[in-house]
């Protein structure tokens, strides 16, 4: 029953000081309106009015006995944990879509336009140059800067920049200049 409940509904029909005198009263029990209204001191109008709305929001039944019509809380609704009711967000989708926004916006033909300002933006456009790279333990510098002019002409620039984020490292092994990509 709470799956199809709405949320919105329910919270503005309780959001009224009149709606929730009406949900106390019915708390002690069943009733009909001309009771109500005597009790809580208002006009049969005004209080056939709210119970319309407390039964929108599935807060009342009504059922017919006689003449008159006769309001009934359904408790399971006020039972429902405030938590329940709020519902919980979407399953949080991993970053994919905005990576991509981003790599749309500053690649052009599979060309660099230019290095983001945005820090952020900016680790994502060089981790994507990165992921082209061809899996290999070790590269030369050779090998990186012919990588990184594929995308942009500046690759001393953006080979720094890929260092200084953690994403390459650089040693020295035999003598010669390796980089490696830090998983």
């Amino acid at each position: 029953m709470a799956e199809t409940l709405d949320a919105v509904t329910l919270f503005k029909a309780l959001g009224d000081e009149s709606r929730l005198a009406i949900v106390r009263m019915l708390l002690e029990g069943e009733s009909y309106v001309e009771l109500i209204a005597s009790r809580l001191l208002l006009s049969s109008a005004t209080v056939s009015h709210h119970l319309k709305k407390l039964e929108a929001a599935g807060v009342v039944h009504c059922h017919r006995t006689q003449f008159y019509m006769i309001y009934t809380l359904r408790r399971e609704i006020l039972d429902e944990s405030l938590l329940h009711l709020i519902g919980t967000l979407p399953a949080q989708d991993d970053d994919t879509k905005y990576r991509e926004a981003i790599i749309e916006t500053f690649f052009d033909c599979g060309r660099l336009k230019n290095l983001p300002a945005q820090r952020k933006k900016r680790e994502i456009v060089l981790q994507h140059i990165l992921d082209l790279l061809d899996e290999k333990d070790c590269y030369t510098e050779t090998e990186i800067n012919a990588h990184i002019e594929k995308f942009h002409e500046d690759y001393c620039t953006i080979r720094r920049e890929m260092i200084a984020f953690g994403l390459l490292c650089r040693t020295h092994e035999t003598g010669e200049e390796l980089y490696r990509r830090v998983c």
